[in-house]
């Protein structure tokens, strides 16, 4: 029995060091890729921000309240532009992410853009129609790829195939912190100016027509940047994840060594106390 189960454990030990092996090699890829996700983010931050505060001007300052972009109207369907994750072992991030969208909907109906692998196999298995399921790669989606998104998602709501549309996103704040967002895209919210003092931005043309024109590039930007920052997110995530499993493995790994030794001892200890009691026989 002794042997049993010294077996068992030595095979036991194996199994958890193969895993500890996998989910270090894991950790070191994505402690690899942060640099450059972060460096990513970072660059799309100015002509993200810049970009919305010249929109949110040009909203305000919008006196044609008929312009579809900004005229609300009831929401009998909705669409959700979901950004998740390309692979799991991401700790709760792509859980995280489908919990948002199921607390944000409520009973209303709604159809989603998915942008990552998981976010397609997620709603596809849910039955929810899918806008697009042609973007499951998320680490390397550029602008004009986004930019072909805006247009799919600005023709789709001035067609009324939907009455408004948000992304749902993990915001990216540090290697420890991240945080899903939900954010309103379309129809454009009316935000207030934080210093309440508009942009000096100036129009050639008038507002309303602005709004018209360079709406789809002002969400191409935006999901760009939404796109860096997810995926800076999924990095840190997972890095995060395999740190912490292989901390684990070490530790699992430090205890079945020390139940192998207890019972290898157990056993040298029965064998030598059958040999002294055959020789007192």
């Amino acid at each position: 029995m002794a042997g049993a189960s010294m077996k068992d454990i030595k095979l036991r030990i194996k199994s958890v060091e193969s895993t500890m092996q996998i989910t270090k090699a894991m950790q070191l890829v994505a402690t690899s890729k942060i640099r450059r996700a972060k460096e990513r983010m970072e660059n799309s931050k100015p002509y993200s921000e810049i970009g919305r505060e010249a929109m949110m001007a040009a909203v305000r300052r919008c006196a044609d309240q008929d312009v579809p972009y900004v005229r609300p109207r009831p929401v009998q369907r909705r669409l959700y532009v979901v950004i998740a994750g390309e692979r799991g072992l991401a700790g709760g991030f792509n859980g995280n992410i489908f919990k948002a969208v199921a607390a944000h909907c409520g009973d209303i109906p709604y159809c989603v853009l998915p942008l990552g692998r998981k976010a397609i196999e997620k709603f596809h298995r849910m039955g929810i129609e899918l806008l697009s399921d042609q973007y499951g790669r998320v680490e390397n989606l550029s602008v004009s790829r986004c930019y072909r998104l805006a247009r799919l998602i600005t023709d789709g709501y001035l067609a009324e195939r939907f009455d408004d549309v948000w992304l749902v996103f993990t915001d990216f704040h540090t290697m420890l912190s991240q945080e899903v967002r939900v954010e309103q895209l379309l129809p454009v919210p009316h935000i207030p100016p934080e210093n309440g003092k508009d942009t000096d931005t100036v129009y050639e043309m008038d507002a309303a027509e602005a709004l018209l024109k360079v709406m789809p590039d002002f969400l191409a930007g935006r999901l760009y940047s939404a796109v860096c920052d997810s995926f800076a997110s999924e990095v840190s995530a997972r890095r995060m994840a395999m740190d912490s499993a292989t901390k684990n493995a070490g530790a699992m790994i430090s205890d079945l060594t020390l139940r192998y030794n207890r019972a290898r001892q157990g056993a040298i200890t029965q064998e030598i106390t059958e040999i002294v009691a055959g020789a007192e026989e």
